[in-house]
């Protein structure tokens, strides 16, 4: 099998299969669009020698492709990937230090790991992410991204990522407004119709996560 054949394998089992290579492997090989499957162990040890690299200028042409037919409307926002709960907190070896801990506020959970920070388009499709400690402030990871975005696009986000000031400076330097939620008490709030339109385009990204 090529490396093509290979990641192609790993695309599908993650789009259709729930990232089970399994059932992408037996789905290819016995619908016969790859005719020379590797058996499991041998299709692990190939997947994890394709350099990231490679994976990395796939998905630069993802985004590519994705940045051209969206409409301008970007999305920002971050999910967890908890190493342990807070139960096993004091027992985990992987990430043990204060960094890493996290709330899911939603879920009264704490968590200790590290949280995906992701910039996706208006119909879900990610354009660009990063990975940071669970505790790191969401304004400190937003200044980190590129936001290599076409001019006037707008960038819709929760309040987690007020910072006026970054605003005023990526308006002034990329000609991109970042428009997240503001607080009851904020200076600087939104129309009611700006308010409507990020409450209902923000949602897409939770689709996105899961």
């Amino acid at each position: 099998m090529t490396n093509s054949e290979i990641m192609t394998t790993a695309l599908v089992s993650m789009l259709y299969f729930s990232g089970n290579f399994e059932k992408g492997r037996n789905f290819l090989a016995g619908r016969g669009y790859i005719k020379k499957m590797l058996s499991k162990s041998r299709f692990n040890r190939r997947i994890r020698a394709i350099g990231e690299s490679v994976w990395l200028s796939l998905f630069r042409l993802f985004v590519e492709i994705s940045k051209r037919n969206n409409l301008r409307d970007y999305i920002i926002d971050s999910f967890p990937i908890p190493v342990c709960d807070n139960i096993r907190i004091s027992r985990c070896k992987i990430y043990n230090t204060q960094d890493h801990r996290s709330c899911v506020a939603s879920k009264r959970r704490y968590f200790f790991g590290l949280r995906v920070h992701m910039l996706v388009t208006k119909t879900g499709l990610p354009v660009e992410f990063l990975l940071a400690p669970g505790g790191c402030n969401d304004c400190r990871v937003l200044k980190q991204f590129q936001l290599d975005i076409p001019e006037n696009s707008f960038v819709f986000a929760d309040k987690s990522y007020n910072d006026c000031s970054f605003e005023d400076i990526v308006s002034e330097a990329l000609n991109v407004s970042i428009l997240p939620q503001r607080k009851k008490n904020s200076k600087r709030a939104f129309s009611g119709a700006t308010e409507f339109i990020q409450k209902v385009t923000r949602k897409r990204i939770e689709t996105t996560f899961s």
